[in-house]
């Protein structure tokens, strides 16, 4: 049966499902149109809505190759690569700043996946809950761009690149060639997305690990270095950003499993997965820092490659393509739903796949501007994802400790707000960037004075939102609603 939203605003397919919160969905709740299942070569239908019950498959473990594989590329490599050849640190010191960094990030990926079973609904629906309906554009909107055509740029170059030194064809062919296969596997779906990731983890693995145990049997851990100031920070910032960059997309990935499925499993999978992946691979980029000069290392995957023999330095390339691409389906897919989750409305049945399809064209001529003096732009961007993801983490779980088990039809209703979301999140934002900024385009009050401070600003940002937050509805005396009858 079909029936119309409380608010009118959008079609409610009702079935026989009874509000629960175990994954049910009734009265008030958009339910994605379609058949789907598990078919492969099949574009998965709808956008950002509820997943149908009759709809849901897949199993814990497989979150383990998809966030391993999307970090098996260059991009991982060279926040490792910048920590030593760009901030000037040591070996040990570096390996520090990211082990601290991914293992954040990795638990926070944990966390926000185990959600996404229960209300199968992607990460930026999920995130109305502290946003409200309408609020939510503001971090939905960032993911969108950053995910869907600033992370999309980033990776396509790097894969780019690496295609252009194994083949020597010009630098936009490659780049053309990289492009197009992400946006084919991203605007079929979710389920060719899972394997993709995961016939592309044993490749990239094993290539990975044999290049990973040459480069660190030729790096030089007590090389002489010239730190700049705030290094460490600065490192932990890139390393914390470049994780937390998938925070967003965390219950995209857990929305089709049952509602049952087992949530130690979800957290342990999703999370070491990532971990493990920056981590390690962030330790073989600063490896490669110390093993040869400077400009080299920034150059891009040439440096690493000259330290491989010429059939892994091949392979090694290769991968480093493939990497980019099981990177990429990862940032256009979820960067559509972002977009879909934004509230506008969009009648075609094909909405995600199209938005897709707009995200990948932007994306390539973005990347294509950046395949030249990457190196600064990745800096800076690596750094601008954690000045607002921090933010937008501490509203979501500060909302997760003031809102126990809330009802799933707070996630559609049009009219339901939580003006202190955004109000928090722009306030964490606007203050930590003035005050503790610290990138080539725009250095904060207290850098400024003071270099030794590095990089506070996720830090301060995620401290002001949570207070801000916190603050507003312990005076209002809200934000423990459950239900809009409550609401």
């Amino acid at each position: 049966m079909i029936m119309g939203h409380p608010e009118g605003s959008a079609q409610m397919a009702t079935h026989d499902q009874d509000v629960t919160h175990g994954g049910h969905a009734g009265p008030g709740v958009l339910v994605r149109e379609g058949s789907y299942g598990t078919q492969v070569i099949a574009v998965e239908p709808g956008g950002a809505e509820f997943i149908p019950l009759n709809e849901r498959h897949g199993r814990p473990l497989q979150l383990f190759w998809t966030w391993t594989s999307p970090n098996m590329e260059f991009a991982t490599i060279f926040v490792g690569v910048l920590a030593v050849a760009g901030f000037g640190m040591s070996f040990w010191s570096a390996a520090l700043a990211m082990i601290l960094g991914s293992a954040i990030g990795g638990v926070t990926q944990g966390i926000l996946s185990l959600r996404g079973p229960k209300y199968g609904v992607p990460q930026m629906v999920l995130s109305r809950l502290g946003f409200g309906y309408w609020g939510n554009v503001l971090p939905a909107g960032l993911n969108a761009v950053t995910a869907g055509i600033g992370w999309f740029a980033v990776n396509s170059v790097s894969g780019a690149l690496a295609l252009n030194v194994l083949t020597h064809m010009p630098q936009v062919l490659c780049l053309l060639i990289i492009v197009a296969v992400q946006v084919v596997v991203a605007f079929f779906g979710y389920n060719l997305v899972h394997v993709f990731e995961r016939y592309a983890f044993p490749i990239l693995t094993v290539i990975f690990l044999i290049a990973a145990g040459v480069i660190l049997s030729k790096a030089h851990p007590g090389a002489s270095h010239h730190t700049i100031p705030g290094a460490f920070l600065l490192a932990f910032g890139a390393s914390f950003g470049y994780a937390v960059g998938w925070n967003p997309y965390a219950s995209d990935y857990t929305r089709y499993f049952k509602p049952d499925a087992n949530k130690n499993a979800i957290a342990w999978w999703s999370g070491s997965g990532l971990f493990l992946s920056c981590a390690v691979l962030e330790i073989v980029g600063a490896a490669v820092g110390t093993a040869v000069g400077a400009n080299n290392a920034l150059a891009g995957p040439g440096g690493m490659t000259s330290l491989l023999a010429t059939p892994l330095a091949d392979l090694t390339l290769l991968a480093i393509a493939l990497g980019a691409v099981s990177a990429n389906v990862l940032n256009i897919y979820s960067g559509a739903l972002s977009f879909t989750a934004i509230g506008i409305t969009l009648p075609l049945s094909l909405r995600r796949a199209i938005v897709a399809l707009g995200f990948g064209t932007i994306g390539f001529f973005l990347a294509w501007s950046g395949l030249h003096n990457a190196g600064s732009k990745y800096e800076n961007f690596l750094l601008i994802i954690a000045y607002w993801i921090a933010p937008w983490l501490a509203v979501y779980f500060c909302d997760m400790l003031l809102r126990k088990n809330p009802d799933e039809t707070l996630l559609f209703s049009t009219a339901r707000t939580n003006w202190a979301g955004p109000v928090a999140m722009l306030a964490g934002m606007g203050i930590s960037i003035w005050l503790f900024s610290n990138q080539t385009e725009y250095i904060g009050v207290v850098p400024s004075h003071v270099g030794s401070v590095g990089d506070l600003t996720f830090e301060v940002g995620f401290v002001i939102t949570a207070a801000v937050y916190l603050g507003w509805h312990a005076i209002a005396g809200t934000g423990r609603e459950s239900t809009l009858a409550t609401a």
